[in-house]
């Protein structure tokens, strides 16, 4: 009993639990590139191992993307998602902690990486960027922006003779 009640005070504890959220629920940040764009948004993670997931585009504000997923401890977890676009993915992930992990999806958009109840740095070994894309964050913007190329430089070559002493 002690168990169980330690563990339901870690849940309550770990992430906000907004109004209207079951006392056994626990919602956090999600980040994803999605199609070569990134969306932002949260899971809802419920003690049974259901939730739900709503992400939205950073550049596009009106395609947004809400969906299902069931996980455990010893799986992982699935689930699938449905875009105002009217495309649809289907995910799956594995758990770093009871209350953060990372996955991969694929849609008719095209591939899916992601990461919930991770910051944008500790998001960054598990989303896969588009080439020549970053990161950045400013303050508490994400933004996925270009990459500026490395241009190589000439200089003119000058007297390389050492200097008389």
């Amino acid at each position: 009993m002690r168990r169980i009640l330690n563990m339901c005070l870690v849940v309550v504890a770990g992430w906000a639990t907004p109004a209207g959220a079951g006392f056994f629920s626990s919602t956090g940040p999600v980040i994803a590139i999605f199609a070569g764009q990134l969306f932002q948004g949260e899971a809802v993670g419920n003690l049974d191992g259901s939730g739900t997931i709503k992400i939205h585009s950073s550049v596009l504000p009106n395609v947004t993307c809400s969906g299902e997923f069931t996980s455990s401890a010893e799986l992982g977890g699935a689930g699938s998602l449905i875009c105002s676009d009217s495309s649809a993915a289907t995910i799956k992930f594995q758990r770093l902690s009871i209350f953060s992990g990372y996955g991969t999806g694929n849609s008719g958009r095209g591939a899916m990486s992601f990461t919930y109840g991770l910051n944008a740095i500790e998001s960054a070994p598990y989303l896969t960027l588009p080439p020549g894309k970053a990161l950045l964050l400013n303050g508490k913007i994400l933004a996925l922006v270009d990459v500026a190329p490395i241009i190589p430089v000439v200089l003119p070559v000058t007297d390389i003779t050492p200097a008389a002493q």
